[in-house]
């Protein structure tokens, strides 16, 4: 077959690395013989299987410790799997199955839900609204120039100096320490938890951070 689907790492450590599926079957876990090594301690040694069948792609779970979850919902068994959808591993990988290599994104950024998006920010009334709730009291200033510089990028990764150009813009980040960065990101996402547990917040580690929208 042309064009064959690619998986992508949109999380963790991992984040980036991609994967064709060139095989009718392909094993995915810890174990060094899999097709997809994961070298999580979650992932179990042989996590699940990616078929192709049928002209569609399926997704199995083999018994895992940890689960699979597809597009949030635990996978028991076989599930079909579509351009878009959302793999996590245990709680420690998040795949996007992407369609083709030619819609592989460029940047670790996560497709929006047909349904929207459970986060919606109000940049004019600085109003940050999730699941049709309003968060109150409202963020603070700095507090809200991070979410709306998150907000904005869509899904893209965000570094440290972006962090800081927006948040203390005209500062060149002077006084600004990393332990600063951390905890106003820290001090987001708790406000953020009041209306919804999800981590919208997501760090990938030696870039920055990104906004999952769930």
């Amino acid at each position: 077959m042309d064009d064959r689907p690619v998986l992508v790492v949109s999380e963790g450590e991992l984040a980036g690395h991609r994967w064709t599926l060139s095989k009718d079957e392909m094993l995915v876990g810890r174990g060094n013989d899999s097709d997809i090594v994961l070298p999580e301690r979650q992932v179990s040694r042989h996590h699940l299987k990616i078929h192709y069948r049928d002209s569609r792609y399926l997704l199995e779970d083999l018994g895992s410790k940890n689960g699979t979850f597809l597009n949030g919902q635990p996978v028991h068994g076989t599930a079909p799997i579509q351009d878009g959808d959302e793999i996590q591993i245990a709680l420690a990988v998040r795949l996007l199955f992407v369609g083709t290599d030619a819609t592989v994104p460029l940047s670790f950024d996560m497709p929006r839900r047909a349904d929207g998006s459970n986060l919606v920010l109000e940049e004019d009334r600085r109003t940050v609204i999730i699941k049709g709730k309003e968060l109150d009291p409202p963020l603070s200033l700095a507090q809200f120039r991070l979410l709306e510089m998150l907000y904005d990028a869509d899904g893209a990764v965000c570094g440290r100096d972006d962090i800081i150009e927006a948040v203390w813009p005209g500062t060149g980040g002077v006084g600004v320490s990393e332990q600063a960065i951390d905890a106003l990101v820290r001090r987001l996402r708790d406000r953020l938890a009041e209306l919804d547990e999800h981590n919208y917040i997501v760090t990938v580690r030696g870039h920055g951070f990104r906004l999952d929208r769930a």
